[in-house]
């Protein structure tokens, strides 16, 4: 259920600009026009926009990005636009982080959102507030559009801090965005060292974060996502959550690359009123464990006794 809420307005006046904008397109005419209309709304000063080519050999991709690329071109506000368009497919990790290499070579903060995220106007004055108040705070890293928790309200404020980050519809700096590291260099030292296990106390935790972040850097996951969760999660950055959620994503369908049936968790907004600030920079474990015992650990079991049934069976017939 949406709950309608007005952001406090005044609240942003201490920002000087509007942040910039970074959209990341492919193939999708549909959700494009939808998305892309909020940042129309939004009218950033500043809009990069990032799209990946067509895939070889996959019917109508030629037509569907031209017709994305014709929609995203259409800037009728005062705005200086640029565009980072790739001829031929690189695939969602390497098109998406060079793609935010790219602005991040041109601007110090940015608003990323994709095809498919679907922002309300909270969000951008959120996210613009976030970046400002912290943008010199080296502990804070991320600037989360969602907390899949809106059922609950994680301390006093309208926000807490997590170690876990979003990327539908999320803010960054370039500060942190220079830690990216596609080949996760860091990951063999850092996984089973002691600053491994304080990261993620529990069993079920390393077993899950080892398992994406292998997948990642094996290539089995196309996913810019996970490398940059572990970069975060190595410096022991942290995102400032929203308690309830400002973007919807509107990408879980038969289009979808990843994923195409709809969690319940992102299917709606839940607005944001007056915004109230923590009153300190910590991480909130008390959502954090919530999360992961309600999100994370069950999808992980399943996967856990999958493997070991398939384990258990190959030994069976050799």
């Amino acid at each position: 259920m949406t709950r309608h809420s007005s952001f406090n307005h005044s609240q942003t006046s201490a920002v000087a600009s509007k942040a910039p904008v970074a959209y990341v397109a492919f193939n999708r005419p549909r959700h494009t026009r939808k998305t892309f209309d909020a940042i129309r709304t939004y009218r950033p000063d500043q809009l990069f926009i990032i799209a990946d080519g067509p895939r070889e050999g996959v019917l109508n991709d030629i037509e569907r990005c031209e017709e994305v690329r014709e929609i995203v071109s259409s800037v009728d506000w005062p705005c200086d636009v640029r565009f980072n368009f790739s001829d031929k497919n690189l695939g969602c990790s390497k098109r998406v982080s060079s793609g935010l290499d790219w602005v991040f070579a041109q601007v110090d903060r940015a608003i990323i959102l994709e095809d498919d995220c679907l922002a309300s106007n909270e969000f951008f004055l959120f996210a613009e507030c976030m970046l400002d108040r912290y943008q010199d705070d080296g502990r804070v890293w991320v600037v989360s559009g969602n907390s899949y928790q809106p059922e609950n309200n994680w301390g006093n404020a309208s926000y807490f801090f997590s170690k876990y980050q979003d990327c539908w519809g999320w803010a960054t700096w370039k500060r942190a965005w220079q830690h990216y590291d596609h080949e996760l260099n860091f990951l063999e030292r850092w996984i089973g060292s002691p600053e491994w296990k304080k990261c993620f106390p529990s069993r079920a935790e390393r077993r899950h974060f080892q398992r994406i972040f292998d997948e990642a850097l094996s290539g089995k996951v196309d996913s810019w996502g996970y490398r940059w969760t572990a970069a975060v999660m190595y410096a022991g950055g942290l995102s400032a959550t929203p308690n309830g959620n400002l973007v919807k994503n509107i990408g879980f369908d038969d289009e979808a690359t990843h994923t195409t049936t709809i969690p319940s968790l992102v299917n709606e907004t839940t607005g944001m009123q007056n915004l109230t600030h923590p009153v300190t920079v910590s991480v909130n474990e008390e959502a954090d464990n919530s999360y992961f015992k309600k999100y994370i650990m069950p999808s992980e079991s399943v996967t856990f006794i999958f493997r070991r049934m398939c384990i258990q069976f190959f030994n069976g017939i050799k």
